[in-house]
């Protein structure tokens, strides 16, 4: 069977790839949305921080024997208070300054953490089993859908809208959005607003060390892994709008269809696809698709 000339099953094939580097491309921006929208810094260490989930969730089971299922609670909360540490110690002393000391602050330690790794493990791969209850694939008629891949879609979805309920319908989200306007007031209500503003950064950079964890088993676990991705997840938040949680979710599974979609029409511009869409947004709508700012 073909669909416009191509057969159905490069053309699905296509699609499921995109679905899942979509899922990635949605956790990531989350993450990022996350921080930017609620502290306003641009962390450009992210991308090492999903590179530390996957090898602390390696590291765990090669030297502890940590199982994939453990690797998914403990990794985020393990990273995810290296990111504390990282506000409290760092990032603190520059919010009142511009944002841009804060991109330099995070691009340097995404350098110095990936140079660390780089010298203790090298450059190249480290395989990541995939769990045993999700081996094997799903016959869905056109197609065979490995599990683990279906895993990472529904997973990654639910994370996604989990906390977008969270932030945009929750008594929480509200103070963390009010903290956002106005500290003062929200402080003069007995809210430890610094706590929050430490636990929320700690929350996003969870969000990457997470999508670390569940890429470990389909991408091999290196210390360049999200140096490679962190230019496309950025371009995804400029697309979706910075700040907007919806606009992450949506722009990073949108995005990765059509890369996908333009790898089986016209694979010569599916690496440049992404920042052809983000060039013309930034023209037309320079707040993003799902920005508020005029």
């Amino acid at each position: 069977m073909e669909i416009f000339g191509i057969p159905s099953q490069a053309l699905f094939g296509q699609l499921l790839i995109g679905l899942i580097n979509g899922s990635f491309y949605a956790l990531l921006s989350l993450g990022l949305a996350v921080i930017f929208g609620l502290l306003n810094i641009i962390n450009f260490t992210h991308g090492a921080q999903y590179m530390l989930g996957a090898f602390v969730a390696y590291l765990g089971l090669t030297h502890l024997g940590m199982n994939y299922w453990v690797a998914l609670v403990v990794t985020p909360l393990v990273v995810g208070f290296t990111g504390v540490v990282i506000e409290r110690t760092m990032l603190k002393q520059l919010y009142k300054l511009d944002h841009l000391y804060g991109l330099l602050l995070t691009f340097g330690l995404a350098l110095i953490i990936q140079g660390l790794f780089r010298n203790a493990y090298g450059s190249s791969g480290m395989p990541y089993p995939v769990p045993e209850i999700f081996m094997g694939a799903f016959d869905v008629g056109f197609m065979f859908l490995p599990k683990y891949r279906a895993w990472v879609i529904v997973a990654s979805l639910v994370v996604c809208l989990a906390t977008w309920y969270v932030i945009e319908r929750t008594k929480l989200g509200a103070y963390l959005r009010a903290a956002t306007e106005n500290p003062s007031l929200v402080q003069a209500f007995g809210i430890n607003v610094p706590r929050m503003i430490t636990l929320t950064y700690g929350f996003g950079v969870g969000l990457a060390a997470l999508a670390g964890v569940m890429a470990a088993p389909i991408y091999q676990v290196n210390p360049t892994m999200g140096a490679d991705l962190i230019i496309v997840v950025f371009a995804v938040v400029v697309i979706g709008g910075m700040g907007s949680i919806m606009g992450a979710i949506v722009t990073g599974f949108g995005l990765g269809l059509i890369e996908g979609l333009t790898k089986v029409f016209y694979p010569e511009a599916s690496n440049t696809v992404i920042f052809v869409i983000m060039t013309l947004v930034l023209l037309l709508k320079p707040a993003g698709l799902f920005g508020t700012q005029k």
